[in-house]
């Protein structure tokens, strides 16, 4: 019994210094597109793509939306929590939903967003739900409402 296997095929990466004179710039080549690079799109924008936080003293801070683990809501305030700092965010959680869809961070329950890419684990809790584990140790409820868009994102990192 002879066994074929499909050949998979590679991206092909080119590397090229351009003269002191041009601009730096990622040029995607592609016969489909496919998730890779809309991966790919998704991190690049992702590492330009920065929002407002406020330290405890109100001092403002640019902070890279690749480096929030996850957004909360509590009360009429939210907060951007990264691995080692809490920052006050003054947009409302829908607002920053909108503004961060293409960055792999997705509504998780009615007070939190998070960042698949952040998540360590994620297992199943109580009535449908799901604890999500963040880099930090930090855990995430997901509530069964958002439970298959998590999961999709998950599947789609």
């Amino acid at each position: 019994m002879e066994i074929k296997t499909e050949e998979e095929k590679h991206m092909k990466l080119i590397k090229r210094k351009v003269s002191p004179a041009g601009e730096n710039a990622v040029i995607l080549e592609y016969i489909e597109w496919t998730q890779e690079f809309e991966d790919i799109c998704d991190y690049l924008e992702g590492r330009k793509r920065q929002i407002t936080g406020y330290g405890e003293n109100k001092e403002a801070y640019q902070i890279k939306l690749d480096e929030i683990l996850y957004f909360e809501a509590v009360g009429s305030l939210c907060f951007a929590y990264t691995k080692t700092q809490i920052y006050e965010v003054k947009m409302r959680l829908y607002q920053i939903e909108e503004m961060v869809r293409p960055n792999r961070i997705v509504r998780a329950s009615k007070s939190f967003l998070i960042n698949i890419r952040k998540i360590e684990n994620v297992r199943p809790a109580l009535n449908g739900r799901f604890v999500a584990t963040m880099d930090n140790g930090e855990e995430v409820l997901i509530s069964r409402q958002y439970a298959k868009e998590v999961a999709d994102a998950i599947k789609a990192a």
